[in-house]
């Protein structure tokens, strides 16, 4: 290859490089996202939401036993907080007795799938099942329709989105994780909540979890001390006219 051709070719390369450096800067500085830079744009759920008020919410994951249910709704009404609570079909029907019990103390409850799959590998059709299914067991119990939905393994993507939105679902997330699934302690779960928890977070813990009679009253207390509100999801969410930015933060439009 001649001297001339190399040079060309190093230019090229130089020229290319600058160019994928100024977009990434670009992204970083402005806040963009590389789904709606490079195709199209990835809808979210609501992570947490954009608030001036000091108001939290905590919610509980419920398909594996109930051995702690019982001490979470006395914990709860000790410290008069109600909260959210989002079953898989085969929970609710195992244990109907707490679903209804949650209920009559005032908490909110929300669909957390029929069979704890990940979401993103049906089709429409099973979403829409996998909804349908839980509901019917939920409103049998209660007589009350779940409006929120949280996807198993927080796993998600377009269609699974829209179709909960379709079937009259907000779909949340969290923007604090708890981790008391992990194998810490109950210290380390009240250090890593009340440390990373804002106005408008979402907290999310597990009914099951093994140190949750230890952390729960803890964590209200602090949070309690610090000036903060707790309430259900439903109502710290914006039911309309809000987006959500690439944080996944709900903002009122």
């Amino acid at each position: 290859m001649s001297t001339t051709k190399k040079r060309n070719k190093l230019i090229i390369q130089v020229f290319a490089i600058c160019v994928v450096s100024a977009l990434i800067l670009t992204i970083l500085m402005y806040g963009l996202r590389l789904d709606t830079v490079f195709g199209e744009e990835r809808k979210l759920p609501i992570y947490y939401v954009d608030t001036k008020d000091k108001k939290v919410a905590i919610s509980f994951d419920c398909a594996w036993g109930n051995e702690h249910t019982k001490a979470i709704l006395d914990i709860l009404d000790q410290y008069d907080v109600k909260t959210t609570f989002f079953m898989v079909k085969f929970w609710a029907e195992k244990f109907p007795n707490d679903v209804l019990e949650i209920h009559k103390r005032g908490h909110e409850i929300g669909n957390h799938s029929s069979t704890h799959p990940n979401m993103t590998k049906l089709s429409v059709e099973d979403i829409t099942k996998e909804l349908k299914d839980t509901e019917d067991v939920i409103v049998g119990i209660t007589n009350q329709r779940p409006t929120l939905f949280r996807p198993p393994f927080g796993a998600y993507n377009n269609k699974v989105i829209e179709t909960c939105e379709a079937n009259g679902y907000h779909v949340i997330q969290w923007n604090v994780d708890s981790l008391d699934w992990k194998d810490i302690t109950a210290e380390q779960i009240v250090d890593r909540v009340t440390r990373n928890v804002v106005p408008g977070s979402i907290i999310l813990f597990h009914n099951n979890a093994e140190h949750v009679e230890e952390y729960l009253p803890s964590i209200l207390s602090r949070l309690q001390a610090d000036g903060y509100e707790v309430v259900p999801i439903g109502q710290l969410i914006i039911k309309e006219n809000y987006h959500i930015d690439h944080t996944g933060k709900q903002v009122a439009d």
